[in-house]
């Protein structure tokens, strides 16, 4: 795609070290290389002692950096965020009325999920279009809440927890996995919170972590839902919580490897200051885009309201006038283009808008991306820009 009209313009000198900034897996930890994983019990079954202790460090790893209350229970659960936040629905909605608030691809995949598939009927939608979040006053807190708190998709995140109530009767069920280890989160106005390793600590695929509090545990406790749950979904056996899943005895045959692997995000986590040095990492990167983006013609920022900013998955549209004044479809192909110019050009990797959201750029923002990368790489975003546009007049 390097074509003439490309080259018609300067190359920005300097490159990013680190060219990744898929919003998932996310880049490893700086300085990472496989010799970290040389602790690996692998060969080994996840139930004897040695790996079992691995697994249970995660658990406790992730609970200190959080700051994860004393009385909640932490366990690794099958199929990532996802199969985190499918066990805690299955398992718990059906008790009261339910509200999902569905303002990206995520977050409107578990109002399918609410609807259409566990096909309750007291339940309601609060939508909002990608860049912004629904109407957070008109949350019903009587009936259980299932949120998305950060839109991986749509770069928009919730403000604060200011607007749920301490009272509240219902649960808050939050997936929170392009928000945990780079956002805070208000644990006592939450009661369910999902996330997984391949986010914020730049950790491989496959596992979740379910996060329940005293609430949520009653619930499960006191309510038994009369579908059937699938043996991956099984929280509690004989009317008792399932300890062990909180305790490293997972409910499948996890990957040592990846296990390793998210120990040593862990522990690079708290080498660096925690949960508070990895906040203030992402929102640097946030900044550093917004320096940029503040005054440029050429892009803006998706969700417009600072307010609701996500520091971790930015997305960005093309704003230039050239480009509004292509058609959807000459949008999209424009996008895609400018991505495929900066992968070609070897600067960044993976940073296309997600398939369901408006054309343009989604640039992973957490801690373990360097500040340095991303200024790096600014520059070429504008380049691979203006190089499509004079593609596209070159051919008008």
């Amino acid at each position: 795609m390097a074509d003439a009209a490309a080259a018609a313009h300067a190359k920005p000198q300097h490159r990013p070290h680190n060219p990744n900034f898929s919003s998932g897996p996310c880049a490893k930890r700086p300085g990472f290389t496989l010799e970290a994983l040389s602790g690996a019990m692998l060969g080994r079954s996840h139930r004897a002692k040695e790996p079992k202790a691995k697994l249970a460090e995660v658990i406790a790893r992730s609970r200190d950096i959080l700051g994860l209350p004393s009385d909640w229970r932490l366990g690794i659960v099958p199929a990532s965020d996802t199969g985190a936040v499918e066990m805690a629905l299955w398992s718990m909605l059906g008790a009261r009325p339910v509200d999902v608030l569905a303002f990206e691809s995520f977050s409107e995949a578990w109002a399918t999920d609410v609807l259409k598939q566990l096909k309750l009927a007291d339940a309601r939608v609060l939508s909002a279009p990608y860049g912004q979040i629904p109407d957070l006053a008109a949350v019903d807190f009587s009936h259980d809440v299932v949120l998305a708190w950060n839109g991986t998709t749509s770069g928009a995140r919730m403000p604060n927890g200011d607007w749920i109530p301490a009272d509240r009767e219902g649960l808050v069920i939050a997936d929170a996995t392009s928000a945990a280890f780079a956002m805070d989160l208000p644990f006592e106005k939450l009661d369910v919170v999902t996330w997984s390793w391949q986010k914020a600590l730049g950790g491989e695929a496959a596992h979740g972590m379910l996060a329940l509090s005293p609430r949520a545990v009653e619930r499960l406790l006191t309510y038994k839902p009369e579908r059937p749950l699938p043996k991956i979904f099984r929280l509690t056996s004989g009317g008792k919580l399932i300890e062990g899943i909180f305790a490293g005895e997972t409910i499948n045959t996890p990957s040592m490897l990846a296990v390793e692997d998210a120990l040593d995000g862990l522990r690079w986590a708290e080498g660096i200051g925690g949960l508070k040095a990895m906040i203030a990492r992402s929102e640097r990167n946030l900044a550093a885009i917004a320096r940029w983006a503040e005054g440029n013609a050429r892009v803006e920022f998706l969700a417009a309201d600072p307010a609701i900013r996500s520091c971790t998955s930015i997305c960005l549209v093309i704003a230039a006038p050239w480009f509004a004044a292509l058609d959807a479809e000459a949008q999209a192909k424009a996008a895609k283009r400018v991505a495929a110019l900066l992968e070609a050009e070897g600067v960044a990797h993976d940073i296309g808008a997600y398939r369901d959201a408006p054309p343009g750029l989604r640039i992973w923002g957490g801690a373990t991306v360097e500040t340095a990368d991303i200024e790096a790489l600014l520059p070429w975003i504008d380049w691979a820009i203006d190089a499509v546009h004079s593609d596209i007049s070159a051919k008008a």
